[in-house]
């Protein structure tokens, strides 16, 4: 039996080239070899056959979904950065009200806590005290009804008020040259009374102007006229030894400066003697003006005198 004749072409090979590719391999544009080692780039396939590559647009739904996401995502994270600032914001607020708050509540204890007054604290509330005397004092302790004095030759006598008056403003109880300063420097009012010594010889008005405070008061009785016969207008009451007593009837006019208070005193004689009928000489060395000065000063020294109790803590004595 023949055998089949072998090629009598050694070493010849089928060129790839010759078939075509199938599914697509090779792939286009790759290297195919050759007889002989060379290599020959294959082209891309034309024509209706060849496969092409498509890219897929997106459509308008997706975008506008991915920018909303977009849009939500930045909208989070600007309130998440809003809550942060808001939660240290009021962090702080709260942590400045609370130590305010403890601040104040240390305080407050430490004020209402009892402790000793300081001198100037006690000087304070003698001030006040005798500022206040007189609203809260009683008449009676204002103007007493009897007032002991030393009269000529150390004998013991007394002054008995025979009545009250209104009070009135200071510029209408005292002559216009007193009323003026003490209207200048804000005087309140005008307390007067009216005694009579034992004998009912001698009547003797006194007049307490009210200033606001001790500084004022200072201030106002550097200004008063140097004048023994301007100051407090006599207050006379019917029925009464006074009842004859008026401004032409006084003798002699002068005043004491206390606390926030001046007190006026004038003096005469109960049966209606002017100061033209009587002498100078008389007028000074006749036992009227000593009295008219020991009844005013007593009612001075009253309300200037310091208050028989200073408390020593702010709680009363015991701190």
């Amino acid at each position: 039996m023949s055998k089949p004749e072998r090629s009598q072409e050694p070493g010849r090979r089928r060129d790839a080239s010759a078939s075509p590719a199938r599914d697509g391999w090779p792939p286009p544009g790759s290297w195919t070899p050759r007889a002989g080692g060379a290599r020959v780039r294959r082209a891309p396939p034309s024509g209706t056959g060849a496969r092409r590559v498509r890219v897929r647009a997106w459509s308008a739904a997706g975008r506008d979904r991915l920018a909303a996401e977009r849009a939500e995502l930045a909208t989070l994270e600007q309130g998440i950065r809003f809550r942060t600032i808001f939660l240290i914001l009021m962090g702080t607020i709260l942590a400045i009200a609370a130590s305010n708050v403890l601040t104040g509540a240390v305080g407050l204890f430490r004020e209402t806590a009892a402790r000793p007054l300081t001198a100037a604290e006690q000087a304070r509330y003698i001030k006040d005290d005798i500022a206040r005397r007189w609203q809260v004092w009683s008449t009676d302790l204002v103007f007493p009804e009897e007032l002991q004095y030393i009269g000529l030759g150390r004998a013991q006598q007394y002054a008995r008020r025979v009545g009250l008056a209104p009070e009135t403003p200071c510029r209408s109880g005292t002559d216009a040259s007193t009323g003026s300063v003490l209207a200048q420097y804000g005087c309140r009012t005008l307390l007067r009374a009216t005694y009579v010594d034992q004998t009912s010889t001698f009547v003797i008005t006194v007049g307490i102007a009210v200033l606001r405070d001790e500084e004022t008061r200072i201030a106002a009785t550097a200004q008063l006229p140097v004048d023994d016969r301007v100051g407090v207008r006599p207050v006379a009451f019917p029925g009464t030894a006074s009842e004859l007593f008026g401004a032409a009837q006084r003798q002699r006019n002068a005043w004491i400066p206390v606390g926030p208070y001046v007190v006026f005193s004038t003096a005469g004689y109960s049966d209606g003697r002017t100061r033209q009928s009587i002498s100078p000489e008389e007028i000074l060395h006749s036992e009227l003006w000593p009295a008219a000065q020991a009844v005013a000063g007593r009612i001075a020294r009253a309300l200037g005198d310091e208050p028989n109790a200073v408390p020593q803590c702010t709680q009363g004595n015991v701190c």
